[in-house]
């Protein structure tokens, strides 16, 4: 019950079992609970008070750009609030949300602006703008908005930078740069490319913490012409500059391709905001480290280290709106007492159900997190989702436990059914299964929950390990591209968790400690691998410790000929040619070193002098091992010189064939020019042996549905080797990046293909750089033999159909479409098998040098 007392002073305090700061999503959901709770228990003043600093509710979405659509995100978690939520545009959700808490008659108090908040559990006093007030308990609701990060550039502070956008329609015919990846960024840039030339600066390489809806609409926006709006990744402003006259700023920008200038009338930077950390620190809450973002560590029923203070919504972590209401609604049933499964349960336990526990998903998820050291860095909260978007497998030892696992999860699979709902569930398998083999392709990244997991290495990959709770693998896939060079089996008891590519990605970037767990343990196995497969973790860690990874971008040198080298390189993802100087014409090319190989090793165990210059084919990652680190790691594994004496001189004597035949070299020199450093599977044709009946082009239409999927007649060709636009199934495929759906898919046998899935969003076709995507309607059935003999529908056999798509197909929109290598053929791709004279063929990296050969033959 409501009450005050006095003070020493005379001063009234007022004082409620509960105090609400901040009136955001998370605040007001809160205080909207703790009114119902009220009115059921038909309490006569309030026992709960909402404290805002400004002048109405959720201060941020007030200053969202004017008829900003607001998602109602994630789309798989229900909402559980006293207020209304659903998708639409601010000002509805706004006064949606005003009418609802003048309904319930919360007690809010604008203009009271939080200054101290002192004491203990049942005793906290809050010192504010609007007096003094006592409370049991304080849930700190306050969002991030007054702490933006900044772009860090000198001048970034004499006009012209802003890191608010409140109508986007106040500019016109301007030239704009937003800086930024998330859905702030996206939404400001889209707004403004209504009437300016916008252009959004990615500091990564994606788009990878954007909602699904704001993923699509930017890319769509990006690969059309009618949107006056561009990308540009893996890009940063390095230098700003004001100037006399207009545009009034000029800006560098340091890019994947080099620097690049920009004169442009403003700068909108949508960097994203650090905690508070000052004001909630005077609380006596903790951080787990000092970096700027780091955010409170909180118990699952979001309690932070002091006893009575709860934190929710952006504060822990949490900037979705529909997560914020729903923590704020359940945070209030937490402090009265009640015992309250989260929304999102019915995921999780779906999820981990079929483990061998005798726990509620919550216990257990707790339980398994303190056991996996990476995860030890997420906050209680972002592990639970990190679960929920990925695939939990479980292993037992009998046919019969298993087969009772497999009854549990589908009988509860038909619980959450029946409810209208299907999540994702345990995947149950038995002991000794095989959970992918050498020479597979794969994104996905597996954490050992429990138990243990077999790695088999191919010969030459290393030697064979057993993996332990806490333990990862997968990650060569993950960051590289390549395929798998290990047999992965269940072992005893093994509980993992497989994460999609995507939710890596975006964990990796979110989180420094994950993304340098990850590289560590990368740069381990390839240590392990070329060096000392025998080597402990222990023995690995100092050696580690001193190696740097270096990027290098398309056509930088990464070491010349003639040079003293004092390192060797692995090359982790990309690709280098090696080239020779000659007394006349152009560099000769020697070799072609694809991922997962050695670079200059010759200057370490030889003659220091460089007798190649190394150039990225593509953008590379190489790991440099110095001299000193290189000698502790043969000094670990004797065994392993042998090894590589043979490798340098299997690579000596290629380079060697290379050398004494130009023409071999100018043939690897063009097909590395044309992008093959980076295909695993390119389709090449034979133009001696070709006499244009086009068969390829026509079995590649029959197979897809009409729309062939190559051009024979475009594409490049030296020396009768012609490459034709078809897709070369790159290591690292550029069309899977931001694909808003995730369409595009590998197969496990390596082909990359893109499903029914595709919203036509058309951001694949502009990432790939060898123009072998195009957007096109569904085509129509062609009609069987019977329909032509009968009925004379369709061309007959061998006969040319005109393609025009139906009103259906052109509802539908245009699609993606791209060479899928006839996955699932039977006899491989359509357009090798319809060649009548063996011209057309397919090549891995691994047959250049033999197809080179062949042509000297």
């Amino acid at each position: 019950m409501l009450h005050s007392f006095s003070r020493e002073d005379g001063d009234l305090r007022e004082s409620y079992r509960l105090v609400i700061v901040g009136a955001g999503p998370a605040g007001l959901s809160a205080a909207a609970r703790a009114a119902q709770l009220d009115r059921t228990q038909k309490r006569t003043s309030p026992s709960y008070i909402l404290l805002e600093g400004s002048a109405a509710h959720a201060k941020t979405i007030q200053r969202y750009q004017k008829g900003k659509h607001v998602m109602a995100e994630p789309g798989f978690l229900d909402l559980r609030s006293d207020l209304r939520f659903n998708a639409g545009k601010r000002e509805e959700i706004l006064g949606a949300w005003q009418e609802d808490y003048q309904r319930l008659t919360v007690n809010v108090r604008f203009n009271a602006e939080v200054r101290k908040i002192t004491g203990q559990r049942g005793a906290f006093l809050i010192e504010s703008a609007a007096g003094e007030f006592a409370a049991e308990h304080v849930v700190l609701g306050i969002g991030l908005e007054g702490n933006p990060r900044k772009v860090g550039v000198a001048g970034e502070d004499g006009g012209g930078v802003q890191y608010q956008l409140d109508d986007p329609k106040e500019y016109r015919d301007e030239t704009i740069l937003v800086v930024g990846a998330g859905d702030a960024a996206i939404e400001n840039a889209l707004a403004l490319a209504e009437q300016n030339d916008v252009w959004i600066i990615n500091r990564g390489k994606e788009f990878s913490r954007a909602k699904d809806k704001n993923l699509a609409d930017v890319l769509a926006a990006i690969n059309s012409d009618a949107v006056r709006l561009d990308c540009l990744y893996e890009a940063k402003i390095k230098q700003l500059t004001h100037r006399p006259g207009s545009p009034p700023l000029a800006v560098v920008l340091d890019t994947a391709s080099g620097e690049r200038s920009f004169e442009c009338h403003r700068i909108i930077a949508r960097l994203g905001a650090d905690p508070p950390r000052r004001f909630v620190e005077s609380i006596g809450i903790r951080f787990p480290n000092a970096r700027p973002d780091a955010i409170p560590e909180l118990t699952a029923r979001y309690e932070s280290n002091v006893p009575g203070v709860y934190i929710i919504g952006s504060l822990a972590g949490y900037p979705l709106i529909k997560q914020a209401m729903n923590q704020g609604y359940d945070v209030v049933e937490f402090i009265a007492g009640n015992d309250l499964k989260p929304a999102d349960y019915p995921l999780l336990e779906s999820q981990l159900c079929g483990l061998p526990f005798e726990l509620d998903a919550d216990a257990l998820l707790a339980r398994l997190k303190e056991k996996i050291p990476m995860f030890r860095a997420l906050n209680a909260l972002a592990f639970r989702e990190l679960v929920i978007e990925s695939a939990v497998h479980v292993a037992y030892a009998s046919d019969g436990e298993a087969r009772e696992a497999r009854t549990k999860v589908e009988r509860l699979a038909k619980k959450h059914a029946a409810a209208g709902k299907r999540p994702r569930t345990t995947h149950v398998m038995r002991e000794g299964e095989i959970i992918y083999s050498p020479g597979e392709f794969g994104t996905s990244f597996f954490t050992i929950l429990s138990g243990e997991v077999r790695l088999e290495p191919e010969p030459g990959f290393g030697a064979p390990a057993v993996l332990h709770q806490g333990e990862f693998f997968g990650e060569m896939s993950l960051l590289s591209g390549r395929p798998r060079t290990e047999r992965a089996i269940a072992g005893a008891a093994c509980i993992l968790v497989e994460t999609p590519r995507r939710t890596m990605v975006k964990l990796m970037s979110s989180n420094e400690d994950v993304r340098k767990g990850i590289d560590w343990i990368f740069i381990v196995r390839e240590l392990q691998r070329h060096f000392a497969p025998h080597a402990t973790l222990t023995e690995l860690r100092d050696i580690v410790a001193h190696l740097n990874v270096r990027r290098y971008k398309a056509g930088e040198t990464v070491f010349s000929e003639g040079e003293t080298g004092d390192a060797l390189f692995i090359v982790r993802s990309g690709a280098l040619t090696l080239t020779r100087r000659r007394e006349a014409g152009a560099p000769l090319l020697v070799a072609q070193i694809p991922s997962g190989e050695l670079a200059g090793e010759m200057a370490l165990m030889g003659d220091p002098e460089r007798r190649e210059t190394a150039i990225a084919t593509v953008a590379c990652e190489l790991i440099e091992l110095k001299r000193a680190a290189f000698l502790d790691l043969i000094e670990l594994d004797a065994a392993s010189r042998e090894t590589l004496q043979k490798e340098a001189s299997l690579r000596v004597m290629n380079s060697a064939r290379m050398q004494v035949r130009p023409e071999s070299s100018a043939l690897m020199n063009f097909m590395m020019k044309e992008g093959l450093g980076e295909a695993t599977d390119v389709l090449i044709i034979d133009e001696s042996l070709c006499v244009g009946c086009d068969n390829c082009e026509k079995a590649c239409a029959e197979t897809h549905g009409g729309i062939t999927r190559l051009d024979r007649k475009a594409g490049a060709t030296f020396a009768e080797v012609h490459i034709p636009v078809a897709c070369r199934h790159c290591e690292q495929p550029h069309c899977m990046k931001d694909c808003p759906p995730n369409a595009i898919k590998r197969s496990v046998t390596g082909e990359v293909f893109i499903d029914d899935t595709c919203i036509g969003c058309g951001n694949c076709q502009s990432n790939c750089p060898y123009g072998v995507i195009r957007m096109t309607y569904e085509a129509p059935k062609k009609p069987g033999l019977w329909a032509w003999l009968l009925a004379g529908l369709g061309p007959g056999p061998g006969e040319e159909r005109e393609y025009h798509p139906t009103a259906a197909a052109k509802d539908k929109g245009k699609k993606a479409v791209k060479c899928d290598a006839c996955i699932g053929v039977e006899n491989g791709p359509a357009c090798v098998k319809a060649c009548p004279t063996g011209a057309a063929i397919r090549v891995g990296p691994e047959r250049f040098i033999d197809l080179i050969e062949e042509r000297r033959g």
